[in-house]
């Protein structure tokens, strides 16, 4: 399986990795099939902006950088902008996914509009 230079980079040095313990907004995701678990935490300011964002992934090396690539996209952006992120814009920053990794990627993008819907959620919109 050929992975690109930033897939392995994110991978091997993953960015935005850990827990914030007193996170606005927060979402776990899973892939039954591979097992891949992804739980991804923002920091919201009082604009609205990610000010900070973390994740925790439990999966493979593709799972692993998606959820890198994520977080550096979505960090300094508003929440709005940030739920717009699709799967496939995870794919393309990488410079693509193998086909059969293409899962992750989606988790990614899954986790990160589900922890912004947790944030509105627990803010009452």
């Amino acid at each position: 399986m050929d992975y690109t230079q930033k897939v392995i980079e994110n991978y091997t040095n993953p960015q935005n990795t850990g827990v914030i313990e007193d996170a606005d907004g927060e979402a776990t995701v899973g892939n039954p099939v591979c097992g891949d678990i992804m739980t991804i935490y923002i920091k919201v300011d009082e604009n609205e902006n990610i000010e900070d964002i973390k994740f925790s992934t439990f999966g493979c090396g593709a799972a692993i950088a998606t959820s890198s690539m994520i977080t550096q996209m979505a960090k300094g952006i508003n929440i709005d902008e940030a739920y717009e992120i699709t799967r496939n814009d995870v794919a393309e920053e990488l410079g693509g996914l193998p086909p059969v990794k293409l899962h992750c990627s989606n988790l990614a993008a899954d986790a990160l509009q589900k922890a912004i819907k947790n944030y509105k959620k627990k803010r009452g919109n």
